[in-house]
């Protein structure tokens, strides 16, 4: 758990601050956000659109047989580490044929995704971007690729993932504040039928 909370704080200190500025704009003028990942990466898209709704906000999840046609004004975020994923990537072409905003959560800096985005955050996930010494044992840990008798740190390399629903959460809290939220007011979304 330390070798992975160092490589999050890496990747968290390496948050280029403009982009989180962007994103949080983006997602706090939109007034309907739907949200978007495949995999794991879609199970962290899914509890960013939950939190959102508990915020009071518009939010859908792509896919869901409840989820409403996308129109021109529409926000979409799309989590997505090589930014090449072929369904998240058309999600992202007809977002742009639409009109709509797109917001990308990526571990990739240059990406077909990144190329449509209005905003992209970029969570340096990547073994060329963090600095981990000379052989980059613990980097391949996190990302599975090391192969010995133990386990991966990470296993199956959720470098990405994890450190995209944190950033996910912080963006959350900075949401409460800028909207004035009170623990109640959300309380009073959380489900009530489960």
């Amino acid at each position: 758990m330390l070798t992975m909370i160092s490589r999050i704080e890496e990747v968290a200190k390496s948050i280029d601050q403009r982009q989180v500025e962007c994103f949080l704009t983006e997602i706090n003028r939109a007034e309907r956000i739907f949200v978007l990942g495949a995999g794991r990466s879609g199970f962290v898209a899914k509890s960013f659109g939950m939190r959102l709704m508990h915020l009071g906000m518009t939010a859908y999840v792509v896919g869901e047989t409840v989820t409403p046609a996308f129109h021109k004004g529409d926000t979409l975020v799309a989590f997505s580490g090589s930014g090449k994923t072929k369904s998240v990537l058309e999600a992202c072409q007809t977002t742009q044929q639409i009109g709509g905003t797109i917001c990308l959560i990526t571990g990739t800096r240059s990406s077909p995704m990144a190329d449509l985005a209005t905003c992209v955050v970029h969570l340096q996930t990547d073994e060329e971007s963090i600095h981990t010494g000379s052989d980059h044992f613990d980097l391949r840990q996190l990302k599975g690729e090391h192969r010995s008798m133990s386990q991966p740190s990470t296993p199956l390399g959720t470098l990405f993932e994890t450190s995209a629903m944190i950033f996910a959460d912080s963006i959350v809290s900075a949401l409460i504040e800028l909207k004035n939220c009170s623990i109640d007011d959300i309380i009073h979304r959380y489900s009530n039928m489960q």
